[in-house]
C-alpha cells in the first residue's frame, strides 16, 4: 500500500511539532543524574560522591534514612570498597530548571533488580557552573490498591 506524500508530510510535521527541546541547563542536569547512577552501579565512590553538594542529603526508602553526605559516605564506603554498588536503571525522567537557572528539580522512574519500580526525586544546585545533587530522595511507589495493607503492616511494626 502506497501512502500519499501529503499524509506523510502531515504526520512528519505532527511528530516534529511535539518534540520538546530541552534547554542546555536541563541537558547538563540530566547528565549529572546519569553520572550519579552510573557511578553507583559501578561502585565508583569518588565519582559518585563528586555529584553531591558538600551539604547534600540522601533520603532513602526507610523512614530512618536521612543522611548527610558524610553519613552516606560512611554507609556506602564498605559496599563500594567491595565493588558492590547499586543499580537503578532510568525508565523516565523529568528535569525542571528554575527561572533563575540556579536550581533544577527532577523526578524519575527507575527499575532495580531487588526493589522493582522505584522513584527518585530531588534537587540539583548549580555550584561554580557545575550541577550537583543537593537532595536525592529514593522511594518505592505503592500502588493505591495496596496502600491500606502497606500502612496497616507498617503500623503493626511500631
Amino acid at each position: 500500500m502506497k501512502i500519499p506524500f501529503k499524509l506523510l508530510a502531515v504526520v512528519a510535521l505532527f511528530f516534529t511539532a511535539v518534540v520538546v527541546r530541552a534547554s542546555p541547563a536541563a541537558v547538563a542536569a540530566n547528565q549529572v543524574l546519569e553520572k550519579f547512577h552510573r557511578a553507583a552501579s559501578e561502585a565508583k565512590f569518588d565519582d559518585y560522591f563528586a555529584t553531591f553538594t558538600p551539604d547534600g542529603v540522601f533520603i532513602g526508602t526507610d523512614a530512618t534514612e536521612r543522611w548527610t553526605v558524610a553519613q552516606f559516605k560512611a554507609y556506602a564506603k564498605p559496599h563500594f570498597d567491595k565493588g558492590r554498588g547499586w543499580t537503578y536503571t532510568k525508565v523516565e525522567r523529568h528535569v525542571n530548571v528554575s527561572a533563575d537557572g540556579k536550581h533544577a528539580s527532577f523526578d524519575e522512574l527507575l527499575d532495580n533488580k531487588s526493589l522493582g519500580r522505584c522513584r527518585g526525586t530531588g534537587v540539583l544546585r548549580l555550584v561554580d557552573g557545575k550541577w550537583q545533587v543537593e537532595q536525592y530522595h529514593l522511594t518505592i511507589p505503592v500502588p493505591n490498591e495496596l496502600a491500606d495493607e502497606v500502612v496497616k503492616r507498617i503500623r503493626e511494626r511500631k
